[in-house]
């Protein structure tokens, strides 16, 4: 029976990827892809050459789904990567899996790289438990008022932002609480990975480029953090 395969793909560098992922986006009949060009540069460093690739990105989910579903139909196996990074965490994809679904097809996932997960591993985040928010949105009055509600939580939490926006980002946490710290990546896995710590203000005043890709967790209360560990210890 034909499947969806949901294949995670490098989010910098192209070594990332893993055996799994490279044998199924040989062996699959269509390539599905956020980005046609994004993936075909993937491929070509892999070594694939002679797919079909279509796209299916958040501007054409709907339709583009549909299409998958009938190239299913039809006997053929798809494998569907985002740009970087695993399909359906802040990138296309959920719609897609679900039209699948519906449509009686099976969903395989081909896990691999993450950039919430990369940027917890090198965090230092102890808790067990902690929110990923992604992208904010774009509008101040509502970033503001998700950041609120985030920090009142007293838990970890990950966002996801554009270098157009981190530092308004950052000072506008900044101004809902500056005592706070939080681990920013920037550029994770590239030629130019950056890792900085600190409170906001901190992270702000260390931020010397900004360019590339941004993520951030910021961390429990020391308080909270200090508890957990007094539990672990028991």
């Amino acid at each position: 029976m034909s499947k969806l395969y949901i294949v995670a793909t490098p989010i910098g560098n192209l070594d990332d990827i893993t055996v799994r992922a490279v044998a199924t986006l040989r062996e699959a009949d269509v390539i599905a892809c956020e980005d046609t060009r994004h993936t075909q540069t993937l491929l070509t460093h892999l070594g694939i050459t002679g797919k079909r690739l279509i796209a299916c990105h958040a501007h054409n989910e709907a339709a583009s789904s549909q299409g998958i579903v009938g190239l299913l139909s039809q006997g053929l196996t798809v494998a569907y990567c985002s740009d970087a990074g695993t399909p359906g965490v802040s990138d296309p994809g959920s719609r897609l899996v679900n039209a699948v679904r519906s449509a009686g097809f099976d969903v395989v996932p081909i896990p691999g790289a993450s950039a919430s997960v990369t940027l917890i591993s090198a965090s230092g985040l102890a808790g067990k438990t902690f929110t990923f928010e992604g992208f904010l949105s774009p509008k101040s009055g509502r970033r503001k008022s998700r950041l609120k509600e985030l920090l009142a939580r007293e838990e970890a939490f990950i966002i996801y932002e554009s270098p157009f926006r981190i530092l308004k980002t950052l000072g506008e946490l900044r101004d809902i609480d500056d005592t706070r710290r939080l681990v920013l990546g920037r550029e994770m896995t590239k030629a130019f990975e950056q890792f900085i710590c600190g409170t906001p203000s901190e992270v702000i005043a260390q931020l010397s480029v900004v360019k590339g890709e941004f993520a951030f967790v910021v961390l429990p209360p020391d308080k909270v953090r200090d508890d957990d560990s007094e539990e672990e210890a028991e």
